[in-house]
């Protein structure tokens, strides 16, 4: 069980040399020299730089290979052509990370960065940066960085690309006294990033908060991979410089815009389980609250005011922001009319009145924060003669953290709430000066809870109706592709849809008037009829026809005017003739639109809003991150305006929201089982009580997508593995069914820890474990299956599913190899369960094209050792203990 980050020699160095210290008042090597020195480094500190014999009264080496001992991390401020040199010397002489705080820029500095990172890969080293700040780790009292902050020790890690943005940061938390784990400036993250950063930083005991500051993400699978994970475990807040969007391109052509492209970056965040922020100040604002607590389980909010305005603004604000007010039960209704004016009316927010006395504030905050219906209290104060502002506060700070309910406060004015306000800010409790910025906060922090339950979802890419009858879209897409088409006619992409579960009507194609009328006979009056091109990119809204007709005449006479159309307005495009297909009229539809885009970084994309002409009423589109389950595509309805019409509206009874949903799973699907697709629009997509129909579909594929790549490559959130569901006959006639593991299995998982031997506990966890803390129960059972797998044994006793055994690997720090952990119930050893899973396992490995696996069993596991060596790992001696041995196979053949 590796229980040491592999990034710890970077972020928690004991060792360090800075190449290219100085004496130069104001140089990048003097300044971060002075630092380290003037913080009191509790590790070894090393100055390199062959112009001196001393370095601000310290000892300075003219090259690396005069340390003559173990160096964690160099950090590089010299000259950019003078890098790749120093990465292959700290390669030669063992030194693993480099921090490079120069920054490659000019002419030329292209070629700068590649050399570094042919040096570094060449050489087996990992660079955080160029252009990086530096790092902090106050535990250490290291501040590596040419900043002046000193930071406190706190339980805050900032994460950020921006030197500026980590300045600003490390200064606004020292004034407000708060304190930092760790803060890394990733610089332009030519190797070490975000997701790797985030990793090290679940791991990290002494960070409980994560700030993000991104600009740009390389690597969306990596990025979002070490976000969820962080996410699970940690709350991480997250604030993306608007203007650095990525712009991508759409098929025709035209830029995307800004706001889409951020509103898939803000569905990546939320699908993993983070709180995204608009801006610097709440940043800031949600760090501070976080530092003091402020942790709402909810979302529903009571406001506590002795003026009518204040509180108006914070519920306008609430219904800008859709925080929603909490219903007062009866029981704190009648708390309160005991203490309030008598024509109070009872409702939420509570007006004290102008003549309020800290009395009457804080018997009332007592009485709300006992209501079983509120999550959160906001006190607001204007210093009206009666209100005492200190006294209140000090009653404020009395009461704790001694209720359920969390406070935050918004203790309005100047000079007359100042003492107030450092009373509050002492004993911990957030203080904020306007109504509107608390309100923001709190949505921000209370939509975490949101988006966790987004973060537990684990769709397998085989939900709804459809099913995983992808098999003929499979054959359909590799017909397409082997004929090197671009652009689908209409009834092709429409089979398409049909062979994923979408409601589509049979169309048939008419090649003359006469031909026309004989199918529209067959298919049954009346009918819709419209064009059908042949690898022509002309879009839905193109694709010109008539609807309802419901006379054989009246489709003659609709054939011939549709071709001239085509003729007139669509000149020189190649015409497979005019599709007839029974008539999509339906009384009460809803006309809405599906599609399918590929975002520049996050990969497939699925779009839901309004469709036909309601798309210029409502002008919502919502956006959602494949794989969907039915949960997810509920999330991805409501999220629109259109939606508020899908239930009774306007004498339309509701329609079949199942049947809207299943629509959505299997265009997921879809996506998920073809990387081909690079757009796809349906619009109208046709909804009603009945069901789901497609209307007219129009797609793009793209020939070099999903080449040669492995399964889900071209998604950013990798889907739930149902493929490697199975079920084994075992030696005594039990069945075993062996899949996946899965949020939901926490309750299975703790079970069967209890169930557990305390010899089988120690050998798997190389301690004496008595009980399984929720942090590992969380990192056992929320797996990230792009670069880590979980497998459980199941059977069935007494008509209740067991786990009886458990088998994992997790990605090691090469990238390259995986680290395994194996444990059967006692009941089960000597069954076979064993070898059968690490078959399964090694099975998996090798599909993700792994080199080796390599596990530490402890010397005296011979049952485990006998079991390795029979499936042919070889035995090393462990580097840092005798009573550990190291086993290592070979996954290629």
């Amino acid at each position: 069980m590796q229980n040491t980050h592999y990034l710890k020699p970077l972020l928690e160095p004991l060792s360090v040399a800075v190449i290219g210290a100085s004496e130069k008042e104001g140089a990048i090597g003097q300044v971060i020299f002075r630092n380290i020195l003037n913080g009191g480094y509790k590790g070894r500190l090393w100055a390199v730089n062959p112009k001196y014999a001393q370095v601000l009264g310290q000892p300075c080496l003219a090259s690396l290979e005069q340390i003559g001992t173990k160096i964690d991390l160099a950090i590089v401020t010299t000259a950019p052509r003078t890098i790749p040199q120093l990465i292959e010397q700290c390669g030669k002489i063992g030194i693993r990370y480099v921090t490079i705080v120069t920054n490659p820029s000019g002419a030329g500095s292209q070629t700068a960065e590649r050399r570094i990172r042919e040096a570094a890969r060449n050489h087996g080293v990992r660079i955080l940066g160029p252009k990086s700040v530096g790092l902090l780790r106050p535990s250490l009292s290291l501040n590596a960085t040419f900043t002046e902050t000193q930071p406190l020790v706190g339980e805050l890690a900032l994460v950020t690309q921006s030197g500026a943005m980590c300045a600003a940061v490390l200064d606004w938390a020292t004034m407000n006294r708060i304190g930092v784990s760790s803060v890394v400036a990733l610089g332009n993250t030519q190797d070490v990033d975000f997701g790797e950063v985030l990793d090290y930083l679940v791991y990290d005991e002494q960070t409980r908060y994560i700030l993000l500051h991104v600009e740009k993400v390389g690597n969306a699978r990596r990025f979002l991979s070490g976000l969820r994970s962080a996410a699970r475990v940690k709350p991480v807040i997250l604030f993306k410089s608007s203007d650095q969007v990525v712009s991508g391109l759409s098929e025709a052509g035209a830029p995307e815009t800004a706001s889409l492209d951020d509103a898939v970056f803000d569905a990546a965040v939320r699908r993993a389980g983070a709180i995204r922020v608009s801006g610097i100040s709440q940043l800031f604002h949600a760090a501070r609250a976080l530092a003091a607590g402020f942790r709402p389980r909810g979302k529903r909010l009571a406001v506590i005011s002795n003026g009518t305005g204040p509180a108006a603004m914070a519920a306008d604000s609430a219904r800008a922001f859709g925080v929603p007010m909490a219903g007062l039960s009866d029981d704190t209704v009648v708390a309160l009319r005991r203490v309030l004016a008598s024509d109070w009316k009872g409702v939420n927010p509570v007006d004290l009145g102008g003549d309020a006395t800290p009395e009457r504030y804080l018997q009332s905050i007592e009485a709300v924060r006992m209501d079983e219906g509120v999550d959160a209290v906001l006190v607001i104060l204007s210093p009206l003669a009666m209100a005492q502002p200190s006294v209140v506060a000090r009653g404020i700070a009395a009461m704790g953290g001694s209720q359920r309910v969390p406070l935050c406060c918004c203790f309005m004015g100047g000079d007359l709430i100042v003492e107030a306000r450092k009373i509050l800010e002492d004993a911990g409790v957030p203080i904020f000066r306007t109504p509107e910025t608390v309100i923001e906060l709190f949505h921000n922090i209370s939509q975490y809870y949101d988006n966790q339950k987004l973060l537990l979802q684990t769709p397998s890419p085989d939900q709804g109706a459809g099913g995983a009858a992808g098999n003929n879209g499979r054959l359909l897409m590799d017909t397409l592709l082997g004929e090197h088409r671009r652009i689908p006619s209409g009834v092709e992409v429409r089979s398409l849809l049909r062979s994923y579960g979408l409601g589509v009507k049979p169309a048939m194609l008419a090649h003359s008037a006469k031909e026309a009328m004989f199918l529209a006979e067959q298919v049954g009056l009346p009918v819709d009829m419209r064009i059908d091109f042949h690898d022509q990119d002309v879009g839905c809204a193109s694709l010109s026809g008539r609807s309802n007709l419901n006379s054989l005449e009246s489709v003659r006479l609709a054939y011939q005017d549709i071709l001239e159309m085509a003729a007139e307005t669509l000149s020189g495009l190649t015409v497979d003739g005019i599709a007839i297909e029974a008539s999509r009229i339906r009384p009460h539809a809803r006309k809405l639109t599906l599609g399918v885009f590929r975002d520049p970084v996050f990969g497939p994309v699925i779009s839901f809003g309004a469709g036909g002409e309601q798309m210029e009423v409502f002008q919502d589109r919502a956006v959602a991150l494949p794989p969907l389950n039915r949960f997810l595509a509920r999330k991805l309805i409501e999220s629109t305006r259109v939606s508020r019409t899908l239930g009774e509206f306007r004498q339309l009874p509701p329609v079949d929201e199942a049947a809207l949903e299943d629509a959505l799973l299997s265009l997921s699907n879809m996506v998920c089982d073809l990387p081909w697709v690079r757009e796809l629009s349906i619009d109208p997509l046709i909804v009603d009580e009945n069901g789901v129909t497609v209307g007219a579909a129009r797609m793009v594929i793209d020939h070099t997508l999903g080449t040669g790549k492995a399964r889900y490559a071209h998604m950013a959130i990798h889907p739930y593995p149902a493929y490697l569901e199975r079920t084994w006959p075992m030696r005594d006639g039990q069945a075993v069914t062996v899949r996946p593991i899965r949020p939901e299995d926490a309750a299975l998982t703790l079970d069967f820890f209890k169930r557990l031997s305390p010899e089988s506990r120690y050998f798997r966890f190389m301690e004496n474990l008595r009980e399984l803390p929720p942090s590992l129960v969380n990192r056992f059972t929320q797996v990230d299956y792009d670069r880590e797998m979980a497998l459980i044994a199941l059977v069935a006793k007494d008509g209740v599913e067991q786990q009886v055994g458990s088998v994992r690997y997790t990605l090691t720090a090469d990238g390259e190899s995986v680290e395994f952990a194996l444990v059967v119930d006692d009941h089960w050893q000597r069954s076979g369960l064993g070898r059968r899973l690490m078959g399964a396992l090694i099975d998996c490995a090798r599909e993700k094209s792994y080199r080796t696996m390599v596990g530490d069993v402890l010397a005296d596991n011979q049952k485990m050792l006998r079991l390795m060596s029979s499936l042919g790992f070889a035995f090393l001696p462990h580097p840092d203990s005798q009573e550990i041995k190291r086993v290592v196979r070979q996954l290629s053949d």
